[in-house]
């Protein structure tokens, strides 16, 4: 799927993974039901929630014009107890 970019780590999502949720960066042009349907079918997994927030691109400059690198959309999905994403959870030892 061409529609999410990659998983994001950072300490408060390793914290959300905790509560059965997971956090991913997509492109800005995909849609909610086309997020939830790809993750249900490529994980097989059950998504009982997800919120999302829009990410400006940062500013750049090339010399006198002023650009910006690419939007994107990040996603927290929840998922139903019982279901797990395998790569992205660490076993406890």
């Amino acid at each position: 799927m061409d529609g999410i970019k990659y998983a994001v780590v950072t300490d408060k999502i390793i914290r959300l993974l905790l509560k059965n949720q997971y956090t991913f960066n997509v492109e800005s042009g995909s849609t909610r039901t086309k997020i939830k349907h790809w993750v249900e079918l490529f994980f097989g997994v059950k998504v009982i929630a997800m919120n999302n927030h829009r990410l400006l691109g940062k500013g750049r400059r090339m010399r006198h014009i002023m650009g910006h690198t690419m939007h994107y959309i990040r996603i927290i999905i929840t998922l139903q107890l019982g279901y797990y994403i395998p790569p992205l959870r660490k076993k406890r030892t």
